[in-house]
């Protein structure tokens, strides 16, 4: 490994101090070397800034051992020389993990012998890795680990178990036209699972170490984001009580877990659009209810409308509001439709899911120019839906999936699949996100080169 790192006489790093003995280190200041001894090419040594590269020199706290080559290019294990010395210990000392690659493996290639394109959304393999981190009742979070895809160890009397104290999410990864590895708006869903943690009394996971757990699965599991435009990599954010617990009370211990699959269209390969049936026996959520968090309890609920939908031939169900006249969203993804004088009409914000999807719609038709399409948020009847020219469904999971078909018992309707603007837009994201076009919005996260921190908020247009 350290010969083929001479060989391309370069070797990229970002081992970076991120602050210690109560001081903040400038990022010119503490360039960190990353020392190949040519005696035994096998072992690279890591050192803190230039002022102390003798005395690390002297008394190197890790040392990096090469491990066989994984699929993603080359691996690199940490070994304490001084006794008790971990990665734990080195971030005591200043030192924070973020990558160690050589200039030619930054962005691995596709793992070989995956059929891409046949992927739907499911795990696809468990070959992964995931990134856990833990939180006691009252205290920081601790730093994120990385672990084999696998069972987890809880106790009966666990929270998640028993009273359903979790949250999840769905991100993104996608390998663009530049040959990078993005992800899509992660801090988004980063305010997200805050703002859905502490509405279930958890302790919100701060957006640099989401980010960062998000990053580290992404670079992990490189080699499972599948080609430029043959898919993505999904990841699935979890928070839930871990602790033993048997009142009816938060949690007293928390875990966050970020696993990773590779997925193709939601629908299933070959599906162009969706049948959906208007739902109004059951309602998804209620008025000052949790139909605005991304919890476990709103899905499962679900599973029985969908059954009977998917029997009769439909993709999913369109769930209306507790009224029975006005449409919320379908089961894991928000609602859309084009009216005739080309007005999109969309649900407001409320008892709905605020997807990052949608937003991104929201923002894309906001900024449109030299065009005559309009938005409306706000109520939008089933009438509204039925007589419309073309409707679509937008999510992570989903991306933009146009509606061929729309029933409710009394009325049917048929649309363009996809229709113009359905397409438009649909083209429009896809060109962000695939780096098509200039990301003017800086809506895609590198996690190889771009820190774990970043700003970003939801916007709910007033018309």
């Amino acid at each position: 490994l350290a010969q083929a790192i001479l060989a391309q006489a370069a070797v990229r790093t970002s081992w970076h101090p991120t602050g210690g003995g109560g001081q903040i280190w400038h990022r010119a200041a503490v360039r960190l070397r990353c020392v190949v001894d040519r005696k035994q090419a096998s072992v690279l040594t890591m050192h803190r800034t230039p002022a102390a590269a003798a005395a690390a020199a002297a008394r190197p706290l890790l040392r990096l051992r090469p491990l066989p080559h994984g699929a993603g290019g080359p691996r690199l294990a940490a070994e304490p020389v001084v006794p008790g010395a971990s990665l734990a210990t080195a971030h005591r000392h200043g030192f924070a993990v973020h990558r160690l690659f050589s200039s030619a493996s930054e962005y691995p290639a596709p793992r070989a012998g995956v059929e891409w394109r046949k992927l739907g959304f499911n795990l696809a393999t468990r070959e992964s890795q995931m990134v856990v981190a833990t939180c006691s009742s009252g205290h920081m979070w601790g730093n994120c680990r990385v672990e084999p895809y696998g069972p987890l160890s809880l106790e009966p009397a666990a929270t998640i178990l028993n009273y359903g104290q979790g949250i999840f999410e769905g991100i993104k990864a996608y390998r663009t036209t530049k040959g990078r590895i993005v992800l899509f708006r992660p801090q988004k869903n980063a305010q997200r699972f805050a703002d859905g943690a502490r509405r279930l009394l958890m302790p919100p996971v701060p957006t640099q170490l989401f980010l960062e757990a998000c990053s580290t699965a992404v670079r992990e599991n490189a080699d499972l984001v599948p080609p430029c435009g043959e898919g993505a990599l999904y990841l699935r954010p979890l928070l839930f009580g871990s602790g033993a617990d048997l009142g009816v009370k938060p949690s007293s211990q928390y875990t966050l877990i970020v696993f990773v699959s590779p997925v193709g269209k939601y629908f299933g390969p070959g599906v162009t659009g969706a049948r959906m049936q208007l739902c109004r026996d059951h309602q998804r959520a209620a008025p000052e209810g949790v139909g605005h968090v991304k919890c476990v309890g709103n899905y499962a609920q679900c599973f029985a409308a969908q059954r009977d939908a998917k029997a009769d031939g439909f993709s999913d169900v369109v769930y209306l509001d507790v009224t029975g006249e006005y449409i919320d969203e379908a089961a894991a993804s928000n609602f859309f439709c084009v009216t005739p004088d080309r007005v999109i009409h969309t649900p407001q914000l409320g008892t709905i899911l605020p997807g990052v999807t949608r937003d991104s719609i929201v923002q894309l038709v906001r900024r449109l120019r030299d065009s005559d399409v309009q938005l409306q948020v706000g109520r939008v009847s089933a009438a509204t839906a039925l007589s419309a020219s073309e409707a679509f469904l937008t999510g992570t999971g989903a991306g933009i999936t146009p509606i061929e078909h729309i029933s409710s018992e009394e009325d049917a309707a048929n649309f363009a699949c996809p229709g113009p603007v359905t397409q438009m837009l649909s083209d429009m994201l896809a060109d962000i996100q695939f780096e098509r076009s200039p990301d003017v919005h800086r809506w895609l996260h590198d996690p190889f080169n771009e820190p774990a921190f970043g700003r970003d908020s939801f916007v709910e247009p007033t018309f």
